[in-house]
């Protein structure tokens, strides 16, 4: 008889900063899912609310970091009765490394998942040998 597990709720993490904000809002570490194929990683980020106009994605001496921000007009004279999870901006970064083809990383953001793609470098990438 298989036993049955119940799913747990993931909780918002607040990203734990080392240097002083200018912005007046939270910062949260968007949850992350990464995949891996012969061709390239695949990484999967919840930010909900967050607009494309507002995503910034960059890659900068070998480090991956994405900045997602709300439009935090919209919550302005909001006099919520029941809250069940905090609002802010978003924050992730990643070391690459050198398999990683990082002249070619592509974006895409839809409702509220950011998905990059990160191809890998020719010579990181299997291949079959010819035996002569």
């Amino acid at each position: 008889m298989a036993s049955r597990q119940e799913l747990q709720v993931q909780k918002k993490r607040e990203q734990e900063t080392r240097e002083e904000s200018t912005i007046p809002a939270r910062v949260f570490v968007p949850s992350a899912d990464i995949y891996e194929t012969q061709d390239a990683l695949t990484v999967i980020l919840e930010m909900p609310g967050v607009e494309k106009s507002n995503v910034d994605v960059r890659v900068e001496d070998g480090v991956l970091s994405v900045v997602g921000k709300l439009d935090l007009s919209k919550y302005q004279g909001l006099q919520p009765l029941y809250i069940e999870y905090n609002v802010g901006h978003y924050s992730r970064s990643f070391q690459l490394s050198s398999k990683v083809d990082q002249s070619k990383i592509a974006a895409e953001l839809k409702d509220g998942v950011l998905s990059l793609t990160l191809p890998k470098v020719e010579q990181a990438k299997p291949r079959t040998i010819d035996v002569a």
